[in-house]
């Protein structure tokens, strides 16, 4: 029976790679280690926290102590680590805090792995889950490979590319038997509502204005968020020890063309004459440092283990945003903080 240890995963990527496992390998003993900040909700797990197989941990990966009494108690034979910092406003707010938490809690989690395995490596793994971001920017043309030098350009995408390198350092060091994915931006049930997909479902429902950076020609490549993580499950079992694999729905959205999408699927669900809800949309003052383009090539994630994404995005889109519209008290608990209460309730604490 293997113990598997999933960093984050009360947060928005971690909740559906959490569920995905706890359903499908009843024999595993699934740890969910999250710290619970402002992004990590126990209600995204509502439907598997009773689960014989599932179990949660409060604790902070920058708590060096905790993590390794944590690793000697439970003794994992696998990790994926989700658990980060991942707003790149709040990294430009505060470059600390990803600091701390993207790299120090990164480099946390590989010490005590390495501790506990003690250079008994069959059977292990260390899944690290990364970002595009940390590839930098793209012009008009090309995609992001495994190979493509990195160029971060925030402190959110400099923490994670920092993490990226202790990772492949511990491999080639000590032989631990890591793997990486680099992902493109996600998005269905369950985001936080800072993101741009469910804040601005949120905004357009309440009648309040939609902030577009600059003018918003900024282009993102999309992915649905359960074929993530099925692309996760993927790796973790079949991807060879040592390698980088990028994850990407071949989806490009323009902000501006994505953002009067929502808006045309809004308006329809909410009732209201096509194109009302345009007059909300207000451009600010771009970014700093905010990334034209990105794209992922995912040709060797599919040549070598088979991966496909199997949501194409019109189907993905209407269904995220039913899935908020239906779901008002998890965006009202979001929103208004009460989704911390949520933790008292099941663990009296």
């Amino acid at each position: 029976m293997k113990k598997i240890l999933i960093t984050g995963g009360a947060g928005f990527i971690g909740s559906h790679v959490v569920r995905l496992f706890v359903n499908k390998y009843p024999d595993y003993q699934i740890y969910n280690l999250d710290k619970l900040t402002y992004a990590g909700n126990l209600e995204n797990l509502s439907d598997v926290d009773k689960m014989p197989n599932y179990h949660f941990v409060k604790g902070d990966i920058v708590d060096a102590a905790f993590i390794n009494q944590l690793f000697e108690k439970e003794r994992f034979d696998g990790v994926i680590h989700l658990a980060a910092e991942s707003h790149v406003d709040r990294s430009i707010t505060n470059p600390m805090e990803f600091i701390f938490t993207n790299v120090v809690g990164t480099v946390n989690l590989l010490n005590a792995a390495k501790t506990i395995w003690k250079d008994n490596y069959e059977g292990k793994r260390f899944y690290h889950i990364s970002t595009d971001e940390v590839y930098g920017a793209l012009g008009d043309t090309g995609s992001f490979k495994e190979t493509t030098p990195y160029s971060p350009h925030s402190p959110y995408s400099a923490a994670k590319a920092s993490s990226d390198h202790f990772v492949r350092a511990y491999h080639d060091t000590y032989g631990l038997p890591t793997v990486i994915s680099n992902c493109s931006n996600n998005y269905g049930p369950n985001q936080f509502p800072e993101k741009l997909i469910p804040l601005f479902i949120n905004n357009i429902k309440h009648n309040k204005s939609l902030p577009v950076y600059g003018k918003g020609i900024n282009v993102r490549d999309w992915l649905y968020v359960v074929d993530h993580a099925r692309a996760i499950d993927l790796i973790f079992h079949k991807g060879k020890t040592g390698e980088t694999y990028n994850i990407g729905g071949n989806n490009e959205w323009r902000n501006i063309d994505l953002i009067k999408k929502l808006i045309e699927i809004m308006d329809r669900k909410l009732g209201r004459p096509e194109g009302t809800s345009l007059a909300l949309i207000t451009y600010v003052t771009d970014r700093a440092g905010h990334d034209l383009r990105y794209a992922i090539d995912a040709s060797k994630l599919r040549a070598e283990l088979g991966w496909e994404p199997t949501i194409k995005f019109d189907e993905g889109f209407e269904k995220t945003v039913e899935w908020y519209l239906a779901n008002e008290a998890w965006l009202n608990n979001v929103t208004s903080g009460s989704y911390q209460d949520y933790y008292k309730k099941m663990y009296g604490e």
